[in-house]
């Protein structure tokens, strides 16, 4: 799945333009190689964005064309600065 759809279907970014956008400005990293918005991501890939002054590192875990909402969280896991799980609730 292109990364650009897999961060709206995930509800990570809330547009799939966006997502594209923040691609194509160099902010987005699938492995620690930079990514572009059609870099196709799988589960086990790490994804790293910069979102202004925030930054969000995840694990891909199962990619899903269309998913309701209240399930878009269990397609990744949030990873804290030294890999730990992190609540996404949390700043």
């Amino acid at each position: 799945m292109r990364l650009d759809k897999f961060l709206k279907v995930s509800r990570i970014i809330k547009r799939r333009t966006l997502a594209k956008e923040l691609c194509d400005r160099g902010l987005a990293t699938v492995n620690g190689r930079p990514a572009k918005a059609g870099t196709v991501v799988k589960p086990g890939d790490m994804v790293f964005l910069k979102l202004g002054s925030k930054t969000i590192h995840f694990e891909v875990l199962k990619l899903e064309q269309h998913l309701p909402a209240r399930l878009a969280t269990g397609l990744y896991r949030l990873l804290g600065p030294n890999g730990a799980g992190e609540n996404k609730n949390q700043g």
